[in-house]
């Protein structure tokens, strides 16, 4: 008998607090088969990614783990103000194609916005949605969204006191303007998680040494003038 790669959970509205059931991806169909250097996985089964985002089929609600646990009584008000009342309801909790997950990250941000949740979580949102471009080989919006990503990270970085165990956002950071072609900006942003002292993520330090070394080399192949940080490379 052939098993399902999707299997149902109970997930609480944390607007309306309405049960519902979602489906989730089997950790043994967990199979990433590459991931991209900003960390999008390719799996050799179903997605999981397209399982991050729970839509509640009361009141179109949607959210994920990280999200808040519970709305305030404003943040419910505006949401229903400016999202539920002139919302569509739809049932997310079965199987989702790659249309459908987008349409679920994109109601998430525009809930995650209306209600002013964190900003990581904005910017993780905007990342996911650049994926799911990407995956769709949509190149304009991919970049658009890797822009909007981008720009978020560096919002968490300035207004959420980032330390050196912010290595991972620096180096996302970095990342996101190397794909947008900001090749000055993206050594800064690797440059500062290779020499802050601080930092003691050996994975995040090795990722940015092979990215400022890939950086390098492609501005001299553009014959582009290297910042002093490189000069002496």
């Amino acid at each position: 008998m052939e098993i399902d790669p999707l299997f149902q959970v109970n997930a609480v509205c944390v607007c309306c607090e309405n049960t519902f059931q979602t489906s989730r991806v089997r950790p043994s169909f967990k199979q990433t088969t590459r991931r991209d250097t900003d960390f999008c996985a390719y799996y050799k089964n179903e997605n999981p990614d397209f399982y991050v985002v729970r839509v509640c089929p009361k009141c179109g609600f949607a959210f994920t783990e990280n999200s808040a646990s519970k709305l305030s009584a404003e943040q419910r008000k505006r949401y229903e103000e400016k999202v539920g009342a002139s919302s569509k309801k739809k049932e997310y909790g079965g199987k989702r194609t790659l249309d459908e997950a987008m349409e679920t990250y994109k109601l998430a941000l525009i809930c995650a916005q209306v209600v002013q949740d964190k900003e990581r979580i904005i910017a993780s949102l905007l990342h996911h949605i650049a994926w799911l471009y990407r995956y769709a080989e949509n190149e304009e919006q991919e970049r658009r969204f890797v822009g909007f990503a981008r720009d978020s990270y560096i919002r968490v970085y300035e207004t959420e006191a980032a330390g050196p165990s912010d290595a991972r956002l620096m180096y996302l950071i970095g990342e996101l303007c190397r794909r947008l072609g900001e090749f000055n900006e993206a050594v800064r942003w690797f440059s500062r998680v290779i020499h802050d002292q601080r930092i003691m993520d050996a994975g995040m330090i090795r990722a940015s040494r092979e990215q400022w070394a890939t950086l390098r080399e492609d501005m001299l192949a553009r014959k582009m003038e290297l910042p002093s940080e490189m000069q002496e490379s």
